[in-house]
């Protein structure tokens, strides 16, 4: 069993260090990690005016086909809770709290997911931060969202094995990060970690950013734009450190921009309406010279980029092709209606 006092050390020492900084995340009242039966003070304070927007109204759930905001929080609800149990077990070993995963559709378990025995404390510590701030983003979109929220689909974040590979495993071979038969497991080190961490936060980034223009409520628009800002700063510090890495172990580097152009292979290409040519919409983390850094991966104008919810769903489902679920999302997001849940015919 994990030694419960420990976790609550470790826990009340990010706190302390948060509440200095922002006064953010306070450990009461609630819990937002659960370990064997006990619970966790995590991420879920009692400030309401850091956990929701304020003035706070409840989106009305949606019954026709155009997209509301309620639509565009869920989507970005469903990408959270893949994210905040990726980094809760990669940093602490458990997953979110029953509380934080009812709600409307299918709940469903999470495949996979383990304590990574880190050995660099620099990567060690940044992971934890951005665990917490990814369960707070859960437990806000939550509370935004109220009766509307939907529950946690059915997650893979598993290595799997070579007959039966999980969606890490699967994500890598696209890449030719392993081989056809071999396995990725993203809880076996540092830096394994942080290539799985890196296959999730610039899809993040680019979701929230394609989101912003389909939200009407400026409540709900500034509520997004503080978790896009979040979550920049998370893609941002990911390739920071795997092309400081990268120096010291050149494959690190590789292996980053190969997964930037697994990504491009499935979200289709992009034609500039201005020059007429064809590219793409992600970026590795080494410009043409792989001396050269690319830590932030932007157009020619310095804008980062945006993905539709289709484009978002082909890379969440491993996907070139238009279809429902599989990869992360064995069963497909959530969302309130297919056209928000399939993703986009690429092929």
């Amino acid at each position: 069993m994990t030694d419960l006092n420990t976790k609550l050390e470790i826990f009340d020492a990010i706190a302390t260090r948060r509440n200095e900084r922002r006064g953010f995340l306070r450990f009461a009242g609630g819990s937002a990690l659960a370990i064997g039966g006990a619970s966790l003070l995590a991420a879920c304070g009692n400030d309401d005016a850091d956990l929701a927007p304020s003035p706070t109204p409840t989106p009305t759930p949606a019954t026709g086909s155009a997209i509301t905001d309620a639509d565009v929080l869920n989507f970005a609800l469903n990408l959270e809770y893949l994210e905040a149990q990726f980094y809760a077990f990669a940093t602490f070993g458990v997953g979110l709290n029953a509380s934080l995963l009812t709600g409307t559709g299918t709940q469903g378990a999470v495949t996979g997911g383990r304590q990574v025995p880190f050995q660099d404390a620099i990567v060690r510590e940044y992971a934890r931060e951005i665990a917490i701030d990814e369960v707070a983003h859960v437990a806000f979109l939550r509370r935004a969202l109220g009766t509307a929220a939907v529950a946690q689909p059915a997650l893979d974040i598993s290595a799997g094995t070579a007959a039966a590979p999980g969606a890490f495993t699967l994500a890598a071979r696209a890449a030719r990060v392993v081989p056809d038969t071999g396995v990725f497991d993203p809880y076996a080190d540092d830096n394994s970690f942080l290539l799985g961490a890196f296959i999730f936060e610039d899809v993040g980034v680019s979701a929230y950013k394609g989101g912003a223009t389909l939200i009407g409520n400026k409540t709900y628009l500034e509520a997004a734009a503080g978790i896009l800002a979040a979550e920049a700063y998370h893609a941002g510090l990911i390739r920071t450190i795997l092309y400081r890495k990268g120096l010291q172990t050149p494959s690190l580097r590789t292996a980053a921009n190969q997964i930037s152009d697994a990504r491009d292979s499935l979200d289709g290409t992009v034609t500039n309406a201005t020059t007429g040519i064809i590219g793409d919409i992600d970026q590795g983390i080494t410009g043409m010279d792989p001396t050269v850094s690319n830590i932030v991966p932007t157009d020619a104008n310095g804008l980062a980029f945006s993905r539709s919810v289709a484009q978002v769903h082909n890379i969440a489902y491993l996907t070139n092709t238009a279809k429902i679920g599989g990869g992360f999302f064995p069963n497909g997001t959530n969302n309130r209606t297919d056209a928000l849940r399939t993703s986009g015919a690429n092929a």
